[in-house]
């Protein structure tokens, strides 16, 4: 059994209703997991950019792309790693004010890894952090040791090429071309 790699698909399409729904059965029918997803508006107008990660194999993860690239509304579907792509999550952490005020270790914390406070007030504070996932869940495990968690979430990835351009520029120019 060949051993899976954490991999995000960027998939482009028209903005139409149905399309998600139809790029996540791909998933579900081969019983693959996604690990996250987030939905866009593209740089390119009138486009949105699914990024959607999931373990698999690479024989599996070829076959996903191929299907989603089939479905008539999606534009163009590419699978990458992580070293291929510019990476990034953000984090939200609702810390109790209380415990924050008692201990002036939490806010050495969040400034030595890099996070924000974007909102005080007498029951809670808000801190957020914008960074690779490891990071995001370092500042997670390093705030949940004082106590002081109340919320915490993880926003789904961003990502781009590490390219000059989109791909899916090039293959809308190339379809341009080919209707004039």
């Amino acid at each position: 059994m060949e051993e899976k790699t954490f991999y995000t698909l960027l998939v482009y399409s028209e903005n139409l209703a149905g399309i998600l729904n139809q790029i996540t059965a791909v998933f579900t029918r081969r019983q693959v997991n996604i690990e996250s997803l987030n939905v866009s508006a593209s740089s390119i107008e009138g486009v949105h950019k699914y990024t959607i990660t999931c373990w698999s194999d690479a024989d599996q993860i070829e076959k996903i792309t191929r299907q989603i690239e089939k479905k008539i509304d999606v534009i163009k579907a590419d699978y990458y790693t992580n070293d291929q792509l510019f990476i990034r999550e953000t984090g939200l952490y609702k810390l109790s004010t209380d415990v924050v005020m008692q201990n002036p270790k939490i806010t050495k914390t969040i400034r030595r890894l890099d996070a924000s406070i974007t909102e005080v007030n007498p029951t809670y504070v808000i801190v957020m952090k914008s960074g690779k996932t490891d990071e995001i869940l370092e500042l997670y495990r390093a705030l949940d040791a004082f106590g002081c968690v109340l919320q915490y979430t993880r926003s789904g990835r961003i990502a781009v090429t590490r390219s000059t351009q989109e791909q899916v520029s090039d293959f809308l120019e190339e379809r341009e071309r080919e209707r004039r």
